[in-house]
Parts: structure tokens; sequence; C-alpha cells
């Protein structure tokens, strides 16, 4: 399987630094189970458990600060 890498801008986050997988843009037949992806961390980047997508806040972009 190969591994994507999916580089995301601060408007594509789904709450306070995380991601939704399958994202819009994967094809319905290789769906799985939604799945959050934490990017507050370090590096601000994580990988889907299920298809090995890995996503990334794209360079220069910054996290919201929560509350």
């Amino acid at each position: 399987m190969s591994q994507a890498v999916v580089e995301v801008s601060a408007q594509d986050l789904q709450g306070p630094g995380v991601v939704a997988c399958p994202n819009p843009k994967m094809a319905l037949w290789s769906s799985h189970p939604k799945v959050y992806i934490d990017l507050t961390h370090e590096g601000h980047q994580g990988r889907c458990p299920y298809c090995g997508t890995e996503y990334r806040l794209k360079a220069g972009e910054s996290l919201p600060h929560g509350h």
C-alpha cells in the first residue's frame, strides 16, 4: 500500500488541532471508519491507523489556540 501524505491548512481542521480520515478527497470505495488524527503535538503531523495516510500541517500554518 502506498503511503499518501496530505498537507492540511488550518481551515481543513475538523476541531482544535485534528483532521478526519478518510478525507473528502478519498475515493468512496477505499473508505474506512472515520478517525480523528491529532496534529497538536510537536511536528504537527499524524498517521491514520487504518490506511496509513500521513497528515501534516502546511509550512507557515499555525494551529488555532484552545480556550
